[in-house]
C-alpha cells in the first residue's frame, strides 16, 4: 500500500517555523509576502522568455487586487513600477513603460518657505504683515493713503476679534508703526478708524453665518403641529 501522507516529526516542525522577524522586508506590505515571493522567483529566472511571462503574469495577479482599475493605462504604469520596486530594481525584462530608477524615487522635494513662522502679534496673521510690507513699497499717494487706512481697519477688526471688546486708535496706530518697521507712521494722524460698535456688528454677523457641521437649524415651528398639541374640537353635526 502506497503510503499518501507522512507523518512529520512536530521537532521539526517547530524548528522550521517562520517567523517576521527573520522574514525579509517587504518593500510595499500591501501586496503581501506572497506575491513578493513570486517576485523573488521571478527575478532569478534565468531565461529572458521565461522572466517576461512571468513578470506579466504577476502584473495580473497585481491588478486582480483592483479589478476596476485593472485596465486602465495610468493605473498599469503604477503596476509596473511597483513590479521594478519590489524587486528592488534587480528584476531585468522588458517593460511597456519606462523603467524607474532608485535615484528618481529618492529624490526629495525642496524644503518650503514660509513667510512667518512666529509673527509678534498673532491676532492679526501674516496676512496682515505681508499688506504692510506691499504698503511699503508704494509710491506716496492717495492710493497708498486709502490702502493703509483699510490695513489699519482690518487690524482694528482683528484685534476686536481676538482681544477686547474695545481698543483705542492709538494702539492700532503704534503696532501699524512697529510692524512696518517706522515706515507708516499714524500717530500724530487726525485719521478716525471705523466705530468698534460697527466693527463688532460685522464680526457677529459673520460668525452666525459660520454653523458647525451637524448643527440643525432653527426653523420656525409657528405651523408645525407637534406630536402632543390637541387638535381643536370640531362640533360634529351628525351627533345628537
Amino acid at each position: 500500500m502506497i503510503e499518501k501522507y507522512k507523518k512529520e516529526n512536530a521537532n521539526d516542525v517547530v524548528f522550521n517555523l517562520e517567523y517576521n522577524s527573520e522574514r525579509q522586508h517587504l518593500i510595499i506590505p500591501e501586496y503581501g509576502r506572497h506575491l513578493q515571493k513570486l517576485i523573488d522567483q521571478a527575478t532569478a529566472i534565468e531565461d529572458v522568455e521565461q522572466r517576461n511571462k512571468a513578470a506579466k503574469y504577476i502584473i495580473q495577479v497585481m491588478g486582480s487586487l483592483n479589478p476596476h482599475l485593472r485596465d486602465v493605462p495610468d493605473f498599469q504604469h503604477k503596476l509596473w513600477d511597483q513590479l521594478f520596486i519590489m524587486s528592488d530594481f534587480k528584476l531585468d525584462v522588458e517593460s511597456p513603460y519606462p523603467i524607474p530608477s532608485r535615484e528618481v524615487l529618492q529624490l526629495k522635494p525642496d524644503v518650503l518657505k514660509y513667510p512667518q513662522n512666529y509673527p509678534k502679534y498673532r491676532y492679526y496673521g501674516n496676512n496682515i504683515k505681508y499688506m504692510i510690507d506691499v504698503a511699503n513699497k508704494w509710491e506716496e499717494g492717495e492710493m497708498k493713503n486709502a490702502l493703509v487706512l483699510v490695513i489699519a481697519n482690518h487690524m482694528k477688526k482683528s484685534y476686536l476679534s481676538w482681544n477686547k471688546d474695545t481698543v483705542k486708535d492709538d494702539v492700532i496706530f503704534e503696532h501699524l508703526y512697529e510692524l512696518s518697521d517706522g515706515k507708516i507712521n499714524l500717530l500724530q494722524s487726525s485719521e478716525e478708524l471705523l466705530n468698534t460698535t460697527d466693527l463688532l456688528r460685522t464680526n457677529k454677523r459673520i460668525s452666525n453665518k459660520i454653523t458647525p457641521a451637524g448643527q440643525p437649524k432653527i426653523q420656525n415651528n409657528k405651523n408645525v403641529k407637534g406630536p402632543g398639541k390637541p387638535k381643536p374640537f370640531q362640533k360634529n353635526n351628525n351627533q345628537k
